[in-house]
């Protein structure tokens, strides 16, 4: 077959075929009495053979090496484009959300475009100067679009530029909320708490709505992020998880002091002092929650918390009884 034919039903151009014979892929069975190249059926095989290799990503010099070593083991070979296929997509996957996110700044111009560049390369520098400058410059003409101050969020560790970039997304809107409840679901401790307290630093509706669906996460860090969050903010249904805090013995000063805010509303001040009593009878609870569940007590208005105090002032827990006691008296004294 001469080499119009084989290029005709290969799709393999001529002169890329004279290519791989002068690189010695493929070198022509015969040639015709005219001089013509004249490929056999296993010339034919050989040139699809190659075909199928460069679809995978191999150059040619690799393909010859395949070809003509015999020793030549496919597997580093494939284990190395399988990675160098991934570092691609990665860079191509990055480019493209850079490109999103100058889009969705809208800008007006180059100026502009290249505003946005330098901004988003800022939010990543090693420099947290940097990272809190760009921050905070974040919402001026052309701002930043809220994905990439969310996720720089996520990822920061520097206090100083954490609170600047919640100044900045405290300014996105509900978008920003919305991002942020995302991380919430983070494979990462870490993330999930960044997210958590970047989510506690929203204003609105959006973001208390989330803090409230956050209560029944099953990370422990997460509900009581909330927790703290939104007993300030006068939301009851915080009220379990800050009990369960000062159980556990987890940040539970802040949460007595949570507990303590939300107890102006004398229905709330019941049910806390309810659950309170609760978790201090139950068998599963140890004699320093006990003794953390009774001081809580001493913030909380109202005769059923006085009540309460005068029964544990009779505990069997001397610790108990004592503190019950003192806090009775602290009551009786104003």
């Amino acid at each position: 077959m001469w080499i119009g034919e084989v290029a005709r039903r290969s799709g393999v151009s001529a002169r890329m075929l004279r290519h791989y014979e002068s690189l010695g892929l493929v070198r022509p069975s015969g040639r015709t009495g005219s001089g013509y190249r004249e490929y056999s059926g296993e010339d034919i095989q050989r040139i699809f053979h190659i075909e199928t290799l460069r679809s995978l990503g191999l150059s040619l010099r690799e393909i010859g090496r395949a070809f003509d070593d015999p020793g030549f083991a496919p597997s580093a070979l494939v284990d190395d484009l399988i990675r160098q296929t991934r570092a691609r997509i990665a860079a191509q996957t990055e480019l493209l959300t850079r490109l999103r996110r100058i889009d969705a700044a809208d800008p007006a111009g180059w100026e502009d475009v290249l505003q946005v560049v330098a901004l988003l390369q800022a939010l990543k520098s090693k420099s947290a100067n940097a990272r809190q400058r760009a921050a905070l410059a974040s919402v001026d003409a052309v701002p930043v679009p809220t994905e990439a101050l969310v996720e720089a969020a996520l990822a920061e560790t520097e206090p100083n530029v954490a609170g600047a970039l919640h100044w900045a997304l405290a300014r996105s809107g509900d978008r920003g909320s919305a991002l942020l409840a995302e991380g919430l679901g983070s494979p990462v401790a870490a993330v999930r708490e960044r997210a958590a307290r970047s989510l506690a630093e929203m204003p609105g509706d959006e973001a208390t709505a989330h803090l409230r669906d956050a209560l029944a996460h099953p990370d422990a860090v997460v509900r009581g992020c909330a927790a703290l969050t939104l007993g300030p903010r006068g939301a009851a249904d915080a009220v379990p998880t800050l009990v369960d805090m000062i159980v556990e013995g987890r940040n539970d000063g802040d949460a007595v002091d949570a507990l303590s805010m939300l107890a102006s509303d004398t229905a709330t001040a019941d049910q806390i002092t309810t659950l309170l009593l609760d978790r201090l009878v139950q068998d599963t609870t140890d004699a320093p929650a006990r003794g953390r569940l009774t001081q809580a007590l001493a913030d909380i208005p109202g005769t059923r918390a006085s009540h309460a105090l005068a029964e544990l002032s009779r505990d069997v827990d001397r610790y108990v009884a004592l503190t019950a006691a003192y806090l009775l008296q602290l009551r009786a004294t104003g």
